[in-house]
């Protein structure tokens, strides 16, 4: 498997993670082509702070399961703005109000995203 190959395999499956905690809204962003930073970002949103909470416990866990772990992890105890940070992917999980306020998705409106689940195409080069 290439490293470009595993950053995505590494998004879907936290993308997958966040849905198994009900996260609202969850989309990735493509960032190889515009980022050395990381590959991807996966963001989502959980409605209340035991919500945000939840979804990060659910994203470590199931990323130790596969042998991964959060290089930094920031902002969960607050939880209004949760960030796991895994090298090549970046896990932005907030509430509706901090989402909006930082709006990273129009930050970075450049990048190619896609929902859960639709990756095909990014991968066939048609965003």
């Amino acid at each position: 498997m290439s490293a470009r190959t595993a950053s995505l395999d590494l998004a879907e499956s936290v993308a997958a993670l966040a849905g198994d905690r009900k996260a609202a809204d969850v989309v990735i962003l493509d960032l190889r082509d515009i980022s050395s930073v990381t590959d991807y970002f996966v963001i989502c949103t959980g409605r209340s702070d035991v919500h945000v909470r939840a979804i990060v416990e659910r994203i470590e866990t199931g990323m130790a399961e596969r042998g991964e772990h959060a290089l930094a992890r920031e902002g969960v105890a607050h939880g209004a703005w949760a960030l796991l940070d895994y090298g090549d992917v970046v896990i932005h999980v907030f509430q509706p109000d901090s989402r909006a306020f930082y709006d990273l998705e129009r930050l970075w409106s450049q990048a190619p995203r896609w929902t859960s689940g639709a990756s095909s195409a990014i991968e066939a080069g048609r965003p």
